[in-house]
């Protein structure tokens, strides 16, 4: 799957730069996991996470756009304001390593080579393709068991502006929603870890990330019009 989104990152920056505006650039931000393990905030981040991203403008209202992101997640019980969790008193880190294709949609026209200003919000959805690690509890902290992948949903807002000539300036805030309930080691997938299952078993993890983007623009100037 690693092996696809590569594929297709190479085949879009090539054929796309005679094409179409393109953009090149990175994100900035923290992360936070939403689950069975210390508190339930939806937004709260408290580990660094840092990534890549293309964006193929298509037109000034819609882009394809392709990034990978990695980071930590973190959360403990003893930060949790529900009791039971509190008492429970574990806690977990893991890693991600997230590949996302999808499209992004502007609210407003955004056009790159308009000499006005331009801002828009914009959303964007697509699949994710995460690595992490298959983890279980022995005691209060997290164990490995073996390195896993899954598919993950995307759901991103934010706000994007043009800086200065070729620079695009956006905050966003992009929540995964996952097909595996054990980011935080509550429910391992290994039938020999069975009965170390916690927690709500009908439930699955989600993983956000929140920060700002800088890309950079280059290519042909569009003419965004019906051939």
């Amino acid at each position: 799957m690693r092996k696809f989104f590569i594929y297709i990152f190479l085949f879009l920056s090539t054929t796309a730069i005679t094409a179409q505006i393109n953009e090149l650039g990175v994100f900035l931000g923290g992360s936070n996991y939403i689950g069975d393990v210390g508190p339930t905030d939806y937004i709260s981040p408290n580990k660094v996470a840092f990534g890549f991203l293309y964006k193929w403008n298509k037109s000034t209202r819609h882009s394809y756009r392709l990034s990978y992101t990695y980071s930590k997640i973190e959360s403990a019980d003893r930060d949790s304001d529900v009791p039971s969790r509190y008492l429970r008193d574990k806690s977990f880190q893991n890693s991600i390593h997230d590949f996302t294709l999808g499209l992004e949609f502007n609210f407003f026209e955004f056009n790159l080579h308009d000499s006005e200003k331009a801002f828009t919000p914009y959303v964007s959805t697509g699949v994710s393709y995460f690595v992490y690690n298959e983890i279980f509890y022995l005691t209060k902290t997290e164990e490995l068991d073996y390195r896993s992948s899954q598919i993950a949903i995307p759901m991103i807002v934010g706000l994007k502006t043009r800086l200065y000539r070729n620079f695009v300036l956006g905050a966003e805030v992009g929540i995964r929603y996952t097909f595996t309930d054990n980011l935080d080691g509550s429910n391992p997938k290994n039938n020999n870890l069975a009965p170390l299952r916690f927690g709500n078993l009908n439930s699955k993890d989600w993983y956000v990330f929140s920060g700002i983007t800088l890309t950079y623009t280059f290519g042909q100037n569009p003419c965004f019009c019906a051939n």
